[in-house]
């Protein structure tokens, strides 16, 4: 023992143990820390499980208008002043209609049959596209004709749908016919 170590009296260990034994706080005092790692690991479980069972859906839409009636010209007036172009989507392939009469396949005049058939089960876009230009060059005031409508048969995909109206919309000398409507078979 060096000089500066001196005993502790009775008392004095007795002061230690007593002050030194854990009891429950009074009332009104602080229990100590709020121990907040269990509910930490709960949450971040939860975010993971929902993030995990998120599912991302993507949704593509096509911008349209419903057709209008003719804002209340006479169909004689209709007729001898606008294309009215109608497009019906077949197993066969894309038939074209306009006031004047159905458009014969080749697109060259008025007639029976499918406008643009299907070759070897496949629609010819590039055809369709020359044909509605070539109905917009046929008449002066039908360049400025900007509507389409459009009506699919329904063993007709999805797919085609979009294809025929992104064939309609446009070709390398500008728009087509970029107003399509939804019309339904009769």
């Amino acid at each position: 023992m060096s000089e500066h170590d001196v005993p502790l009296s009775p008392a004095q260990r007795s002061k230690i143990r007593r002050l030194s034994k854990w009891s429950p706080p009074d009332a009104g005092e602080e229990a100590g820390e709020l121990n907040i790692i269990p509910y930490l690991d709960i949450i971040m479980n939860i975010i993971v499980f929902i993030i995990a069972s998120l599912s991302v859906v993507y949704i593509s839409t096509i911008n349209t208008t419903p057709p209008s009636i003719g804002g209340g010209k006479t169909r004689e007036q209709i007729k001898s002043k606008a294309l009215n172009l109608t497009v019906l989507i077949t197993g066969d392939g894309i038939s074209m209609k306009t006031s004047a009469g159905n458009i014969a396949t080749g697109c060259e005049s008025i007639g029976a049959g499918v406008t643009v058939p299907t070759v070897n089960n496949a629609n010819n876009y590039p055809e369709l596209t020359r044909c509605a230009r070539e109905l917009k060059r046929q008449n002066e005031r039908f360049a400025e004709e900007t509507q389409v409508t459009l009506t699919a048969n329904p063993d007709v995909e999805y797919q085609v749908v979009v294809n025929v109206i992104d064939a309609l919309r446009r070709d390398k000398d500008g728009p087509l016919f970029p107003d399509v409507h939804f019309g339904v078979a009769r």
